[in-house]
């Protein structure tokens, strides 16, 4: 086999995430909203109106949390964990935030908020937050390692604010830090209209350790509910004034245990089945047709979905990086698979298109986690129908294989960790 040697260099070569996307009239916008700690059976069961309105009509499905499951890109089900999923759209073994502590953010891994500041640093961006650590920890804002990124607006830290929310055992004081942050975060976008938001409520998650599956937690969520309401009567104020498309998820960052429903951070169903709501446009067969496809999002999903409205180019050598995939437009394929068998590895996916052909990229090295840049041979290039190559890796020995599938509409990555 002949190998195609290629460094992928920042400036050189890219990726639009964007790809495809016809020139819009209308502002794009977009708001992200996690919910803490409620499972996608909880979502199901009640009536939710507000939710319902927002979603209506496609705009629900299952989704997943904590990676692939016994596998190197396992995630513990814990809350700051899933956020930083959400805003690299990468698993843990990359972005390295293994709990609430976040000890060491791998910042290489950008997160949506430093993407879309690099790119359009004249836009806004704001933050609604009943915990700090979100904006100073996760983001990274003022550090070195993320390039002293800048949040145009900021509203958090109350919960440090012991003098006005003094704590208290039933988290009342919590309530109250949502409820203040849903108000300004409705204002600020009714009035400035950010382009890029996010707003992060804890009431439920604090319900959920406390009480469990309980008549409590069941009004914590139809409490949620209503804060949704809210925002998206401010959203529904800009784009009936304003030349402004809105694309909203809201979704969660963990479900909870099957005993008692108090706990979370393992790798059961509950624990990781989570949910999505959102008015996207143009939603694809991966986020809905689930029936005929069997594959279910995840929380890494967003953030390129995101990138793709907001009209992001991620370079190449990035977005060879990302787990998730866009749940809007199209899509070539989707479910990448990898095995090791010998001296080969066999990669498999599920075509979406025809009569196109995919790359298929491998590395031995990891660089990039460290800052630097990874060396891709094209191993094979096959007819995308095909759904299946076997690439001969017997002149690249190693303990680690980086593999990506580039097609035309998205493309991939999976690693073969020994």
């Amino acid at each position: 086999m002949k190998y195609f040697r290629t460094l992928v260099q920042a400036g050189v070569i890219f990726w639009g995430l964007s790809m495809g996307v016809e020139a819009q009239t209308r502002t794009p916008k977009s708001l992200f909203v996690i919910v803490d700690g409620i499972a996608s059976d909880v979502i199901e069961k009640l009536d939710l109106p507000n939710l319902k309105a927002i979603g209506h009509p496609g705009g629900y499905t299952r989704a997943y949390v904590g990676g692939k499951k016994n596998t190197y890109s396992q995630t513990p089900t814990i809350s700051a964990v899933g956020y930083n999923s959400l805003l690299t759209g990468t698993w843990v073994n990359k972005h390295n935030v293994w709990d609430n502590n976040i000890k060491e953010p791998n910042y290489h891994y950008w997160t949506i908020f430093r993407f879309f500041e690099e790119q359009y640093p004249y836009k806004k961006t704001a933050i609604f937050s009943t915990w700090l650590d979100n904006r100073t920890k996760l983001l990274g804002t003022g550090l070195p390692q993320t390039n002293h990124l800048k949040v145009d607006y900021y509203f958090d830290g109350f919960e440090l604010d012991t003098l006005h929310y003094p704590h208290d055992v039933e988290k009342e004081y919590i309530h109250k830090i949502d409820e203040r942050v849903v108000e300004e975060a409705a204002r600020y976008i009714k009035d400035e209209s950010p382009d890029l938001t996010w707003v992060y409520l804890e009431y439920t998650d604090d319900m959920g350790h406390k009480y469990g599956d309980s008549e409590q937690f069941t009004k914590a969520v139809k409490i949620m509910d209503n804060q949704m309401g809210k925002l998206w009567k401010a959203i529904q104020y800009r784009e009936a004034n304003f030349k402004e498309d809105w694309q909203v998820f809201i979704t969660t960052d963990h479900g909870r245990d099957v005993a008692s429903g108090r706990n979370h951070g393992g790798q059961s169903e509950r624990e990781r089945s989570t949910w999505i709501v959102t008015n996207a446009k143009g939603l694809n067969d991966y986020f809905g047709d689930k029936k005929k496809q069997n594959v279910l999002p995840a929380v890494v999903d967003i953030m390129p979905t995101m990138a793709k409205h907001l009209q992001i180019n991620i370079p190449k050598e990035q977005a060879f990086e990302v787990d998730g995939t866009p749940l809007t437009g199209k899509l070539s394929f989707i479910d990448m698979s990898v095995k090791k068998e010998s001296s080969t590895i066999q990669v498999g996916w599920k075509a979406f298109e025809k009569k196109e052909k995919v790359k298929v990229w491998a590395t031995t090295t990891n660089h990039f986690e460290e800052g630097g840049y990874d060396l891709y041979w094209l191993m094979d290039e096959v007819p995308i129908e095909n759904e299946k190559t076997v690439i001969d890796v017997s002149k690249l020995p190693s303990k680690l294989y980086k593999i990506v599938i580039e097609a035309k509409f998205n493309l991939q990555n999976k690693w073969v960790v020994e």
